[in-house]
């Protein structure tokens, strides 16, 4: 417990210090995040600049079993206009028939890069690739192999209002050679100038085991273009799919 009051205080220290420069740093074009949502965008961090996507999550799987991300971190840099590199890592709080235990999984590095503009009903296309480092975690969550995983990123213009998202991939999770393939479908819609929402449905097939589908919606507010909150919350759709969930975060980005 006492862990995971010092990652959440850590958490909003950094909360903080954003607010401190949001000033630093602007940009014509707004920050395009892949959070909250689980559909990433074909979207890349522009060129030299650093993007930092962090959040906290409450997920419920059942009345013996719950999981907090204190927080999730993805953070992004932009090489060119058509490369950017990737880091995830989040830390975990599990709580089984009343026992916590807080474990940091394997950390993440990885790429994403600009395959095709949009044109007619030809979609903006990226790819992302990721890879797991079995032994950058806590003793209890390191791997036997490394890990990978991809995600073709697609995304449609429907109107000034609307657009569609969707994500085709796999993941190999490093102690099986077994993929498991994640499908994602998003429509996004844009009220306000400033403020957003999204619902999207999810999944994720693994080969010979059970299957995860989800649904969930959330709204995005910008605070300016360097800078953008969200809050989340979703349903499981399959037995092995959490009850619920609920997130909110935050995203700041700046010229380097």
């Amino acid at each position: 417990m006492r862990k995971m009051l010092r990652s959440n205080f850590s958490f909003i220290f950094i909360f903080l210090n954003i607010f401190s420069c949001v000033l630093m740093g602007q940009s014509s074009q707004s920050i395009s995040t892949d959070r909250p949502d689980q559909t990433e965008s074909p979207n890349l961090v522009p060129s030299k600049y650093f993007q930092m996507e962090c959040g906290l999550t409450y997920e419920k799987l059942n009345k013996d079993f719950t999981s907090v991300a204190h927080p999730t971190c993805l953070l992004r840099y932009g090489v060119n206009e058509r490369f950017e590199l990737r880091l995830v890592a989040e830390l975990l709080s599990n709580k089984s028939f009343g026992v916590h235990k807080v474990v940091l999984p394997p950390i993440e590095i990885g790429f994403k890069t600009h395959l095709v503009e949009e044109k007619d009903w030809i979609p903006t296309i990226s790819f992302i690739g990721h890879l797991v480092i079995p032994k950058l975690a806590s003793p209890t969550e390191r791997l036997s192999n490394l890990a990978t995983s991809f995600r073709f990123t697609l995304q449609h213009s429907l109107s000034n209002r609307f657009s569609l998202g969707y994500n085709l991939g796999a993941a190999w999770d490093g102690e099986n050679s077994e993929a498991s393939f994640v499908y994602t479908l998003s429509l996004g819609m844009a009220f306000l100038d400033k403020l957003s929402s999204y619902i999207e449905l999810y999944g994720f097939v693994p080969d010979g085991m059970q299957e995860d589908h989800r649904i969930d919606a959330g709204f995005v507010f910008l605070i300016n273009s360097n800078l953008q909150l969200d809050l989340s919350g979703g349903l499981g759709l399959s037995p092995s799919s959490p009850k619920y969930f609920v997130g909110l975060g935050v995203s700041y980005r700046y010229k380097t």
